[in-house]
């Protein structure tokens, strides 16, 4: 495979970074946004933005609620029409953030003025959560969510209409926890999931969990409903996973292969399956295991033949790898 490795850009405007998004555009310019300010829910904390082009990547752009609160966790997303939707988080507290959007009609050199995507929604985050919206093969849209008031728990939101209306679905269900949980619980916690359709109306998700194990469910009615979640064999440190599907099947999956609850962020490796997620197999380590070393929070997104994905890295900077793999 050719790859190619860069850091967004260096240094970054702010002294703190996370949870970055990547976009790769048909024109082959690459939009990406993440959050920064002094530190992970600072007050300060925006979602910045930067563009690449044959140049290389723009001086990132900021954009803001207003009024000074944190932002987190932006999230990009294709129209059939062409503009970027930019999805993101802002509250004092994740259990009652509210999801925002901005809309580039540009092609990602700008974004509008943010509206609230569900209007006086207060129950934990409508919308993406962390991962990237999928596209069926119905024309629907699927966002891949999650709230944490309570119990951690997945659903998805699903919207007919490119995004401007929301409906979200049942939350999923999970199996009995041998352990208690942090919330007093022996229900499984699961957020972020990413997800993928095999055929038509077969939908699958992968999600983040605190036992140790990535969890999986899946749906055979677009989304509609879904199976109580299961555990797979890979491994989960509590932190970001993302997942994308090529044309031919394969199934490439970025993640931390730690066991371990809130375990290191570290190494960060490129997994591969040719069996609809049965089996996994790692084709490239992204980042080395170093003490106290963190590659988190990554995004993956594929077009033309080519793998691009973006993550943390230490939290000062935002890198990017163009994998081609056709």
């Amino acid at each position: 495979m050719k790859a190619i490795k860069e850091m967004i850009c260096d240094p970054l405007p702010t002294e703190n970074c996370h949870a970055s998004t990547v976009l790769p555009l048909p024109d082959g310019s690459v939009v990406a946004a993440w959050f920064g300010g002094t530190k992970e829910s600072a007050d300060d904390v925006d979602i910045w933005f930067s563009r690449r082009d044959s140049s290389g990547w723009s001086t990132p752009s900021k954009i803001s609620r207003s009024g000074r609160m944190p932002h987190w966790n932006p999230v990009l997303f294709l129209r059939k029409s062409g503009e970027i939707l930019l999805f993101f988080k802002v509250g004092k507290h994740i259990p009652s953030w509210r999801t925002f959007v901005s809309v580039s009609t540009d092609g990602g050199r700008s974004f509008g003025e943010p509206r609230e995507l569900v209007e006086h929604d207060r129950s934990g985050g409508r919308g993406p959560v962390k991962n990237k919206c999928i596209r069926l093969s119905d024309g629907r849209i699927l966002a891949p969510a999650s709230r944490e008031a309570g119990n951690w728990r997945c659903f998805v939101d699903a919207s007919f209409d490119e995004g401007e209306a929301w409906r979200k679905c049942p939350v999923i269900k999970t199996e009995r926890s041998p352990v208690k949980n942090e919330n007093g619980s022996y229900k499984v916690p699961m957020i972020q999931p990413t997800l993928w359709e095999s055929e038509a109306g077969k939908v699958h998700m992968l999600t983040r969990t605190s036992v140790g194990r990535i969890y999986r469910s899946d749906s055979d009615d677009y989304g509609e409903s879904w199976c109580r979640a299961y555990p797979t064999d890979l491994p989960n440190n509590n932190s970001g996973i993302d997942l994308v599907k090529t044309p031919n099947g394969d199934i490439y999956l970025v993640s931390n292969p730690v066991s371990e609850n809130w375990g290191e962020r570290s190494p960060l490796t490129l997994s591969k399956s040719s069996d609809n997620g049965k089996s996994w197999q790692t084709v490239m380590t992204l980042e080395e295991e170093k003490l106290d070393s963190e590659f988190s929070y990554p995004a993956i997104e594929y077009l033309g033949g080519s793998l691009f994905i973006t993550y943390t890295y230490e939290r000062i900077n935002v890198a990017f790898w163009k994998i081609d793999i056709e």
